[in-house]
């Protein structure tokens, strides 16, 4: 990261092992040899069974005695150092500790979330992977009750533009601040699908702005992308949501939560799924029932 302050030992293509300090200015540093911000005395390093091994003195400002260190690894060009690895499962971003020179102890930090991370996580979380579910679930099976409508559409149209308030402006415009602020770090997975995300709610909102009047034959070609749009959506959010799991290194609660938040979800879906196929059964008996009666001259008393 810009500001750190490098020792790096690499094996050369003459076999020779180089070391030097390098100061880091830019996120595409190759790691040119350069001075530190404070002096360092007799570097060295050794190179046996695969492990780099570096001695230096360091000589600190102040009152200072306890330093923050990073280890990192990562490929060659020659004799240039390349990126080294920056997924979430890389030891790359996980090897941090600090070190007290006073009384030589070194202590393994773990990486916490920023706060800005946090709010992004919670914020694309319950709009894209609670809200719009439950107004898909709420178009789908409220409005076959008769009674529902047209309340099931104001519920609909209400947790999905809630949904959007919420994910597509503060969760998607925190996304790119956050990649504006870790220029280097690439995560394009998670990246792309929040773009083809915003795109299809975009698509969802204008569709809902000019749909045709129920009566129009461009109606039918309009419920079918509607569906479709949102039935991607739906995936796709799930999907990024667990990347976005990934990315953050959250505790297993809060991905077992959201597991158990889809499963309720999902449940709901399967019993509203096997009642309506039970209606649909019993009136499709009815009708064959009364079918026969006509056909047959035959007069059914109330």
């Amino acid at each position: 990261m810009i500001g750190s302050q490098a020792i790096v030992s690499f094996p050369r293509t003459d076999g020779n092992l180089a070391v030097y300090t390098s100061p880091i200015t830019s996120y595409g540093t190759r790691l040119e040899q350069g001075n530190l911000t404070f002096p360092v005395f007799d570097i060295s390093a050794t190179n046996q069974n695969n492990e780099m091994i570096i001695y230096a003195s360091l000589q600190l400002h102040g009152n200072i005695s306890t330093v923050n260190h990073l280890w990192q690894v990562g490929p060659m060009s020659g004799n240039t150092p390349m990126m080294h690895s920056v997924a979430p499962s890389s030891p790359n971003v996980k090897s941090m500790g600090s070190l007290d020179f006073l009384s030589g102890r070194t202590t393994s930090t773990k990486s916490s979330p920023s706060t800005l991370k946090t709010v992004h996580g919670i914020l694309n979380t319950v709009s894209w992977g609670i809200l719009m579910p439950i107004g898909a679930i709420i178009a789908r099976y409220m409005k076959r009750f008769e009674s529902a409508n047209p309340l099931w559409f104001y519920l609909h149209v209400s947790c999905q533009m809630l949904a959007c308030i919420l994910g597509v402006l503060p969760g998607f415009v925190t996304g790119i601040v956050l990649g504006l602020r870790s220029q280097g770090i690439e995560h394009s997975c998670h990246r792309i699908i929040g773009i083809v995300l915003f795109c299809l709610a975009m698509a969802q909102v204008l569709g809902g702005l000019f749909r045709p009047n129920k009566d129009s034959k461009y109606r039918p070609f309009f419920n079918w992308f509607h569906c479709l749009v949102g039935f991607s959506t739906l995936i796709l959010s799930a999907s990024n949501i667990f990347v976005g799991f990934g990315i953050l290194r959250t505790a297993n609660f809060w991905r077992n939560a959201y597991i158990a938040v889809l499963g309720v979800l999902g449940s709901i879906v399967l019993l509203l799924e096997l009642y309506f196929w039970y209606i649909n059964r019993i009136k499709g008996r009815k009708s064959e029932t009364s079918d026969k009666n006509k056909s047959t001259g035959i007069a059914v008393a109330a």
